[in-house]
């Protein structure tokens, strides 16, 4: 009986600057037993305009993904925040009279995050790698919030063969990214960026792990600024076994 047929959605920054966390994500996947595919047509979420007040733009964004991707079982996406604008904000954007109203709930309706799409969806409990590292965990702010993502990638990393889990304090409090609010409020943001930095390093352990690539650029960022010894990885890169990969922000 073939799998469920599977678009990812790869996101603009996991294009431009993270490909190796498009191919974890695609062997996550294809292990569960899912078709994947990743459609042509695809480009960003629109949540840069839809976060700035852009509505116009955002609307027409979300009609050329809502006509890439609606085809299919299911579509996944390696990031909480631009899971959330497809799953909850997109329906938002449409009068409630507007026939694409209907179309961007069911759209949003089976659009997932990876690790709550593994674990909640196709019931996935473990993943057959190992991992002889200490890491810890930053619940991004759209995938906590917005998408219920918190137990599901911390059950995964429990299943690893080796890897340690230890829990910074203010682990679901922002890193300052926050899409366009670090362009706006950069002294804010810094400041809370500083924070989190911090509280990775006082645990000690090797590296920070997320779900949203944004989160992870700011503070491998700030860490090199700041000559921390922590690496910065996506959360799918270790679930995959892909420890090779250069960590976020190290040369290529």
């Amino acid at each position: 009986m073939p799998g469920p047929r599977v678009a990812l959605f790869i996101t603009c920054l996991v294009d431009m600057f993270r490909p190796s966390v498009g191919f974890a994500t695609v062997k996550l996947l294809t292990d569960a037993g899912c078709d994947v595919e990743v459609p042509d047509a695809q480009t960003c979420c629109g949540q840069p305009a839809w976060n700035s007040g852009d509505t116009a733009t955002a609307r027409d964004i979300a009609r050329q993904v809502i006509d890439a991707f609606e085809g299919y079982d299911h579509v996944v996406v390696p990031s909480g925040s631009c899971g959330a604008t497809i799953a909850k904000d997109y329906s938002e954007m449409f009068d409630a009279d507007d026939p694409w109203r209907a179309r961007a709930a069911a759209l949003g309706a089976k659009t997932h995050e990876i690790t709550s799409f593994l674990t909640d969806v196709l019931g996935v409990k473990s993943v057959p790698v190992a991992a002889p590292v200490s890491v810890t965990y930053h619940d991004s702010c759209s995938g906590l919030r917005s998408l219920g993502v918190q137990a599901q990638p911390r059950a995964l990393l429990g299943s690893v063969e080796g890897l340690e889990l230890r829990e910074m304090v203010e682990n679901n409090v922002c890193c300052g990214f926050g899409g366009t609010f670090c362009v706006k409020y950069p002294d804010i943001s810094n400041v809370m960026v500083g924070d989190k930095t911090r509280n990775i390093a006082a645990t000690g352990a090797d590296m920070v792990l997320a779900g949203d690539l944004g989160c992870l650029m700011n503070m491998a960022g700030k860490a090199s600024r700041e000559g921390r010894a922590f690496k910065a990885r996506h959360v799918v890169e270790v679930l995959a076994g892909d420890l090779d990969t250069p960590a976020i922000g190290d040369p290529a």
